[in-house]
């Protein structure tokens, strides 16, 4: 099922989710919606918070042929590098708009998987760019936040106008 996504400023996109004690049917049918909405963005990945669902699950996939899910439940960056990179990031929750955010290059993250394992993965480039903007998402953060104050307010403005014009 397609849920649909939260338009900024919907609170829920400013909460802090809450932990996931296990990963059980329901958890994994949650990453399956997710799954199906960030595919027919179509993105890299996808939070929980974004279409509704206040619990600390992320998805990513920057594969090319989009078959390589890693479906996280409580991630936490643990490290990262010293070496920036910067990448234009964009949001379903805010349509149509984007912002070039610089976030470490490289960063290692533990997570609960599929199987409610608890492991530690390297991730890089677009991946650890995608990685961390949804871990923003679990703490109530979107990439506008991350922007110098005078283009988040002209971004949010745009959004506003925007919205007002969908109705």
């Amino acid at each position: 099922m397609i849920k649909p996504f939260l338009m900024y400023p919907d609170k829920r996109l400013r909460t802090v989710c809450a932990e996931v004690s296990v990963v059980d049917d329901a958890v994994r049918g949650i990453w399956g919606d997710m799954l199906n909405a960030m595919y027919k963005m179509p993105g890299v990945g996808l939070a929980a918070p974004q279409i509704g669902v206040m619990q600390r699950l992320a998805v990513v996939d920057c594969s090319d042929t989009h078959n390589a899910a890693i479906l996280m439940a409580n991630p936490e960056v643990i490290h990262a590098s010293a070496k920036m990179n910067e990448h234009e990031e964009a949001s379903p929750n805010l349509p149509g708009l984007s912002g070039k955010v610089e976030r470490p290059r490289a960063v290692t993250v533990r997570y609960m998987n599929a199987e409610g394992d608890v492991v530690e993965k390297d991730f890089v480039h677009l991946w650890a760019t995608s990685v961390q903007h949804q871990i923003d998402h679990l703490n109530g953060k979107l990439f506008v936040h991350l922007l110098s104050p005078t283009k988040r307010k002209m971004l949010l403005a745009k959004h506003a106008k925007n919205m007002k014009r969908r109705g």
